[in-house]
């Protein structure tokens, strides 16, 4: 019980740090997780996107209509299904996809800071077996 309250606690303090550090970047969280998203590939389906930020694709629309007016992305037609589109980053976008990365490396460094390795190594450990058991009962 102790063990889940922390990880909860812990979860939603990183959580409103990281937001409060990309808002002072202009940023949303949102935002900020999609670019990140789309930094690692170089394109992907509005659906696989969806998938990887676990929302709903209404709720993904809005998201990338915001991005795309700030010319950060842009929606790209899937050969052979009209309705699909590809969401790539714009140069702009790979710009600022780039300069969040730097904002979670340093978020990272910050938050596990003191930490040892050891112990983080457990933990990670912990956690995907976790998921493995969450994903189990799913």
């Amino acid at each position: 019980m102790l063990f889940s309250e922390e990880l909860w606690k812990v979860s939603r303090k990183m959580r409103t740090l990281f937001d409060a550090r990309v808002r002072a970047e202009g940023l949303t969280l949102p935002r900020a997780r999609t670019l990140m998203l789309l930094g690692k590939k170089d394109c992907m389906t509005q659906t696989e996107l969806a998938d990887a930020l676990e929302i709903e694709r209404p709720t993904l629309v809005p998201l990338l209509d915001g991005l795309e007016k700030q010319d950060l992305i842009k929606r790209l037609p899937v050969d052979g299904d009209r309705r699909a589109k590809h969401v790539a980053l714009t140069p702009a976008g790979r710009e600022q996809a780039a300069h969040v990365n730097r904002l979670v490396r340093e978020f990272r460094n910050d938050v596990l800071s003191n930490v040892d390795e050891d112990d983080l190594n457990v933990a990670i450990r912990v956690l995907e077996a976790m998921t493995r058991n969450i994903e189990a009962a799913s």
